[in-house]
């Protein structure tokens, strides 16, 4: 159930109103906007429009309940896919739905990922075991455990296992491409 004074007046503080000010620009009273924070009334809902447009809030956005985000992943949140030679483990389910869209990308001996394709938005990688090199179609960037690196989407490029043995980035893109 949604408390509407509670919410009215989380609203007034976070924009810094008294309730004094708040029935000024509503023209209401400063008793019936204590009223109303006290939950003692309940507004009809053209006066609850008019209090909302002056917190600048939506109805929509008013009567709807916050979600619960989930902040933490461990490993049983995690799942694995085919990348190239190598495999992806998708560190966020549903991370396409965010910004940002982070794996770890794991490449056997002389692996290689799929052939990143142009796209408007950004990589970062950080090297977690290894060695690779980051080929665009121009250049070759060699990087080891401890490096990281920073690509324009907009350049095709791939990465490669250049150590003998296993390799692992932390691989991030933005907006979520993987």
């Amino acid at each position: 159930m949604v408390e509407i004074g509670r919410k009215i007046k989380q609203y007034r503080l976070q924009l810094g109103l008294t309730q004094e000010e708040l029935a000024d620009r509503t023209e209401l009273t400063k008793g019936y906007i204590s009223q109303l924070e006290n939950d003692l009334c309940s507004p009809s809902i053209a006066t609850l429009q008019d209090i909302l447009n002056i917190l600048g809030v939506s109805l929509q956005e008013f009567f709807t309940e916050p979600k619960n985000e989930k902040v933490v992943y461990t490993s049983a949140d995690y799942f694995t896919s085919k990348n190239g030679d190598g495999n992806n483990t998708w560190l966020i389910p549903n991370s396409q739905r965010k910004e940002m869209e982070p794996i770890i990308l794991t490449l056997p001996e002389n692996g290689r990922c799929e052939e990143r394709l142009p796209f408007e938005g950004e990589e970062f990688g950080y090297v977690l075991e290894g060695k690779i090199e980051i080929v665009t179609l121009k250049e070759k960037h060699k990087l080891k455990k401890g490096d990281s690196f920073s690509i324009d989407g907009k350049k095709q490029h791939t990465v490669v296992n250049a150590n003998k043995g296993v390799s692992r980035i932390l691989w991030v893109t933005t907006p979520s491409n993987f």
